[in-house]
């Protein structure tokens, strides 16, 4: 069973149920300032997700895609909702996957007309190559019943502005060929939440849109035809194999690197049973076979395995740092924030069940780069991680 979490947002409550539909018993999160999200995990418990309701246009997206980021440090976001065409060859009811997201209002009015100034934000590669998988695997399109067609999925870039556009001939609508003629389809929320990911971090994030209507004039007859509601159980169809997706990809990585990690420590206690460190006239011996001793009371035990129990294991490392602080190896800072998210690692343990261990293995994850530079506390902190792993 999966632990990475995943944020996804919608802006419409049409897609919002969608999503919240694939879910195994959603339960509320309540932000502290008043934002509700609900936490699930997908059909079958394959991965965990926090979804979000953002409201309309690019600017709530960002202020919430934010928000949300902050609070559940998911491996990436998704972008789920709809969309209007805006070339001909693109049927209602297909998917479009952003490439680019294009901030398509930035500009400056002169006396010879509007110059465009916009922003553009590409999908990672690594979140692309994985969206591409899972639209030429199709088995995704299973999840839509046996009766469904199968929609095509398209992509390219994506124009998102803070107006709807209904119309072929408008200037407006003119002004999209001229400047952004490669753009699939047209929304409100994506380069919001584009920009909100790229601020920490560059977050993968994936923008996914069922295509609702033509935008041509169309709008009102598409929605009383229920093509919102068709397009976006397609969109959330296709989300929900890319999540799992992306969230097997990061199990993948975790353990890899868990695996490649515990080959060196295998490495360096074969070396260091055959090692003989001797010190002459007035040297100190300060690493020997078996054990590093830091002075400063820290002291390792290389044949000394981590506690059975992964909240033991959590308190056993808090002393740990303890000792670095005192011996002047962790400043004060880095000692702080490390023990602060040592508690939150522990108190995940404690109170979830089945245990978070996708959150608790983000927590750590921080606490190994916030104590990179001390390589025996990094060390026991992957042996910790690998640990709650297990409970998975």
């Amino acid at each position: 069973m999966s632990g990475s979490q995943i944020v996804v947002l919608t802006a419409l409550d049409v897609e919002y149920e969608a999503v919240r539909n694939r879910l195994d018993a959603p339960r509320l999160h309540r932000h502290p300032q008043g934002t509700r999200f609900e936490v699930g995990r997908l059909e079958g418990g394959r991965c965990r997700i926090a979804l979000g309701l953002v409201g309309k246009g690019n600017q709530s997206a960002a202020v919430l895609a934010e928000r949300a980021i902050a609070e559940f440090s998911p491996i990436a976001l998704i972008f789920v909702g709809v969309a209007g065409a805006l070339h001909s060859h693109i049927a209602l009811g297909d998917v479009v996957v952003a490439t680019h997201v294009y901030a398509f209002h930035g500009g400056t009015s002169e006396d010879d007309g509007f110059k465009s100034r916009p922003r553009v934000w590409e999908v990672s590669h690594g979140a692309d190559q994985i969206a591409r998988h899972v639209a030429r695997d199709r088995s995704w399109a299973g999840r839509l019943g046996p009766r469904r067609r199968t929609p095509t999925v398209h992509f390219g870039p994506i124009a998102a502005g803070e107006v709807v556009l209904n119309s072929r001939v408008s200037a407006h609508a003119r002004w999209i060929r001229q400047h952004y003629n490669d753009a699939l389809a047209i929304e409100m929320e994506g380069a919001g939440v584009a920009q909100a990911a790229h601020l920490n971090r560059a977050l993968p994030v994936v923008v996914v849109r069922g295509v609702s209507d033509r935008a041509d004039g169309t709008k009102e007859a598409t929605d009383r035809k229920r093509w919102q509601e068709r397009a976006v159980a397609n969109a959330a169809a296709f989300s929900v194999a890319l999540a799992e997706n992306l969230a097997a990809e990061e199990e993948n990585r975790d353990r890899d690197e868990e695996t490649e990690k515990a080959g060196h420590a295998q490495m360096n206690g074969q070396m260091n049973e055959s090692v003989h460190n001797v010190a002459k006239d007035n040297a100190r011996v300060v690493v020997q076979a078996g054990q590093v001793q830091v002075h400063g009371g820290i002291q390792l035990s290389g044949g000394q395995m981590p506690p059975a129990d992964p909240a033991e294991a959590i308190t056993r490392l808090a002393d740990r740092l303890r000792q670095a602080r005192a011996a002047g190896h962790l400043d004060e800072d880095t000692f702080q924030e490390a023990q602060t998210e040592l508690v939150k690692a522990r108190e995940t343990l404690q109170t979830t069940v089945p245990p978070d261990t996708g959150a608790v293995t983000r927590t750590l994850k921080k606490v190994r780069g916030l104590v990179g530079d001390v390589a025996a506390l990094a060390a026991e902190v992957a042996s910790v991680i690998a640990l709650v792993q297990g409970l998975s």
